[in-house]
């Protein structure tokens, strides 16, 4: 038994077992999605130069270039939770063998449904090792997949899901020291969330006895949204600086922020645009690595800034949130 979250972080119990039936079950059940399955699970399955047919979606067009996995996993939705007014998370139960780094997306096939998704985990490795469950936060747009989520899906709902991307944070034990530097506009947290999430995992590794050693510098939040109803994950982050103090800081920038700011989020609360300054206070161009995941005005801006500010370009890796 998993828990399930239905509503607005209001928590029911429910089965939520794995989900182990074939991949070819999902596309006798999906047949827009079916050519696309048997491509996944056919001999040529490796070669992503078929991704270039007319047939490609939005998603994949964007992502054609990118890796991403040969295998095509069954998975079920086993909880939803209301985040904000425009954004759910679904909290998806897996096949044993699916996996993936923090900061990774998936293809999302859903049954009736030809387009396909494109949502990045908002959940760490260690909680799929833990549960064997992800978790997605999806905003509502008229998109058909995100549209799916905000006006069809249920808990019970099948899909299935493919791993894909090469924005991801994965050190080895004793790897070089690293700073993170994390810098997120709207949704474009979800990856950089899951970023956290892995690295506060990896530092209790570091206090436990397991007998392996991950070289984890500072992590720093720049977290740009554009009032605090439209913040995610805000309390859950607030309580990583909390618990690792010396680790872990984060400052959440607001631009249309009308009303006023709850008690617990002011000291966190910075009104108006991510700054030079903010960014140089956290930046060590010898240690640091920024993950940076936005609208594309933002990344280029930002990338703009860190580099007159001596950051290597190769140790900026991005994500557009178009």
């Amino acid at each position: 038994m998993l828990s399930v979250l239905t509503g607005s972080r209001v928590a029911m119990s429910a089965p939520c077992g794995l989900i182990c039936t074939a991949a070819r079950r999902f596309a006798r059940q999906s047949p827009a999605a079916a050519p696309q399955c048997r491509r996944l699970l056919g001999p040529g399955s490796s070669n992503r130069r078929n991704m270039s047919s007319k047939k490609q979606t939005d998603h994949l067009e964007r992502t054609a270039s990118n890796y991403r996995q040969n295998a095509l996993y069954p998975a079920q939705v086993c909880g939803i939770v209301t985040e904000s007014e425009t954004v759910k998370r679904l909290r998806i139960a897996v096949h044993p063998d699916f996996s993936f780094k923090a900061g990774q997306w998936v293809d999302f096939f859903i049954p009736g449904v030809e387009k396909v998704g494109g949502f990045s985990m908002c959940s760490s490795p260690g909680l799929l090792q833990r549960e064997g469950v992800v978790e997605l936060a999806i905003k509502y747009a008229k998109h058909p997949p995100a549209h799916w989520v905000h006006t069809v899906c249920a808990v019970g709902s099948r899909v299935a899901m493919r791993v894909g991307g090469d924005f991801y944070f994965d050190p080895l034990p004793s790897g070089p020291a690293v700073d993170l530097l994390l810098v997120a506009g709207g949704v474009g947290i979800n990856p950089l969330y899951s970023i956290l999430l892995h690295t506060s995992d990896l530092l209790r590794l570091n206090q436990s006895s397991a007998g392996r050693h991950f070289n984890i510098g500072s992590a720093h939040l720049c977290y740009s949204a554009k009032n605090t109803q439209e913040l995610l994950f805000e309390s859950s982050i607030i309580e990583k600086c909390g618990e690792f103090p010396n680790k872990f800081t984060c400052n959440f920038h607001v631009t249309q922020q009308r009303a006023g700011v709850e008690p617990h989020l002011q000291p966190f609360v910075k009104s108006g645009r991510i700054t030079a300054e903010e960014l140089q206070a956290n930046l060590d161009p010898q240690r640091t690595l920024c993950y940076l995941c936005g609208p594309p005005p933002m990344i280029e801006a930002i990338s703009k800034t860190l580099m007159d500010l001596g950051l290597p370009k190769d140790r900026i890796l991005f994500e557009k949130w178009w």
